[in-house]
């Protein structure tokens, strides 16, 4: 399932949901980010960087039609305001190529892309809303007031104002503004999550504690009856595709004013994710075609609060300490381990099959499988694939890599291998390439506790730099599959070197992705460190 996330900025804490729920769930989930300048923080969490121009562009829905074609994109999940209407202008068009948008009817997205909308669409809706005006000199409704952008977000050029003198300035100084009466009370945040019909699988009313730049640091979660219902109320007029975030504030009355409408996902919105709401989960079922009940295990009361942390998104110069490789197919060939496998059941079904067996293999057949039932071989078939991954293998390190390996250690560097597989095969690949007298550590992830462990599970990266003790920055990894090799070392830190290379099962003749340096032979590996 491959998911392209827009305008993905600072969003880690939703792209962990997705992750967290593709692990709950068990399924294969890549994610891909788009952004104009590469350098977005939350792309060292996605499996794929995707730039794309900006979305004022003429060619923006254009280049992202692109991508998922080219990229077999499922589903595209928009994360900021601005680019909500034009993409749900242009939804048929992603449809016509088979990426669904999580997005909104584009009458639905214009209430909320203009306050005066906003405001007459809570009214409708029997809800209480602060009325606004456009022209500063037509606001009667006494002070203090507000004043903000007809289309804003995040509380940029949004301010209270205490008198009419400070209306008159502001209002100079913001473009297509509205005023409106400045509402004095608690805030919240309610997160909504409705199927595809507007449905809702999941309301999460939560009181906003701190925020800033009108993103919330912390948070409580307050599942009030009268406003989960009041977001019923909302649902059935908005039909939310998806996510809706909506913001209000309650007097010292105890009346709940409706300020702003999102159809999307809210910066604060993993949080409710946390306290029990599973949207990414029921995203993840929807798209599987699955059935979705409501989730509504909430954890009331709970209290969230929030941190920010670097990403390194340009690596400098330092001096590295360790380096960590892939195994099969960065090290030796692992087509050489499968004509060897092959060799060995070929000779266990009486011998003269390693063709047959490879033509198999390169037709994308289950090889040992075939031939066993094609030679009626059905019983002693059961044992012959035991044997293919018990084998001795006859293999060997790719041309220069022994020596680059030694050359490492005699720079004083500690060389680690993490490689996935069941641990008796990997252990005699290891054996049969020598490489347990050449390299300090070695960690089969499957030996850590099973299959969920293997990459981009982070688990075996954080053994490796603790035994080392290890600052993340002074490790180098090196792999070949661009699929799953690079996500946990990336965001953990580490230095990242893909080897493209030619021979590998997975070889990936595109764009590998932006955030990766590349070389084309192992022994570059020392060049490429010093």
């Amino acid at each position: 399932m491959r998911i392209l996330f827009t305008g993905v900025g600072r969003r880690i804490e939703l792209l962990q949901a997705f992750r967290n729920a593709a692990l709950v769930l068990n399924k294969d989930l890549k994610i891909y980010g788009a952004d104009m300048a590469g350098t977005a923080p939350a792309l060292a969490y996605c499996d794929y960087t995707r730039k794309v121009v900006a979305m004022k562009d003429a060619g923006y829905i254009q280049n992202l039609i692109d991508i998922c074609i080219a990229d077999h994109i499922d589903l595209l999940i928009p994360t900021i305001d601005t680019d909500l209407l034009i993409l749900s202008e242009n939804r048929e068009k992603f449809e016509a190529v088979g990426t669904k948008v999580m997005i909104s009817a584009p009458d639905k997205i214009r209430i909320c892309r203009d306050k005066n909308n906003t405001s007459q669409f809570f009214v409708d809706c029997g809800l209480h809303a602060p009325m606004p005006v456009n022209k500063w000199q037509e606001y009667k409704a006494g002070y203090p007031a507000f004043i903000k952008p007809k289309d804003g977000s995040s509380s940029i050029n949004a301010y209270r104002v205490d008198s009419r003198e400070e209306l008159e300035v502001y209002a100079g100084q913001v473009e297509d503004y509205i005023v409106q009466p400045f509402v004095d009370g608690r805030e919240y945040t309610i997160d909504v999550f409705c199927d595809w019909d507007g449905e809702p699988l999941s309301i999460v009313p939560r009181e906003r504690l701190q925020v800033r730049a009108g993103e919330v640091l912390k948070t409580e979660i307050c599942l009030d009856e009268k406003m989960i219902e009041e977001a019923k109320a909302l649902c059935g007029a908005f039909k939310p595709c998806g996510p809706m975030t909506v913001q209000l504030i309650r007097d010292k009355d105890g009346i709940d004013w409706f300020i702003e409408i999102n159809p999307r996902f809210g910066g604060g919105a993993p949080l409710s994710m946390k306290a029990g709401a599973r949207s990414a989960e029921s995203i993840l079922k929807l798209m599987a075609g699955e059935d979705v009940s409501c989730m509504q295990d909430i954890a009331d009361g709970a209290i969230y609060s929030r941190f920010d942390q670097s990403v390194c998104i340009k690596e400098g110069k330092r001096k590295i300490k360790g380096v960590i490789f892939d195994l099969d197919d960065t090290l030796y060939s692992e087509k050489e381990y499968v004509a060897s496998g092959f060799k060995a059941v070929s000779d266990y079904f009486g011998g003269g099959y390693e063709e047959k067996l490879w033509q198999y293999f390169e037709d994308g057949k289950s090889a040992i499988d075939d031939l066993a039932k094609e030679l009626g071989y059905e019983v002693k078939g059961k044992n012959a694939l035991k044997v293919y991954r018990e084998h001795k293998p006859e293999i060997h390190l790719y041309d220069g890599a022994k020596e680059m390996l030694e050359n490492l250690h005699l720079k004083g560097i500690r060389i680690g291998i993490i490689t996935d597989g069941r641990p008796e095969g990997q252990h005699n690949k290891i054996e049969a390439l020598g490489l347990d007298k050449i390299v300090d550590d070695i960690i089969v992830t499957d030996a850590l506790g099973g299959i969920q462990f293997r990459k981009p599970c982070d688990i075996a990266f954080r053994i490796m730099a603790n035994k080392w003790r290890m600052n993340y920055e002074d490790i180098v990894y090196i792999g070949d599959n661009v699929n799953k090799d690079f996500q946990a070392p990336q965001q953990l830190g580490m230095k990242c070197l893909y080897y493209k290379n030619k021979d590998s099962l997975y070889w990936y003749s595109g764009n590998a992705d932006d955030k990766l340096q590349c070389v084309e032979d192992i022994t570059d590996v020392i060049g490429m460190i010093e």
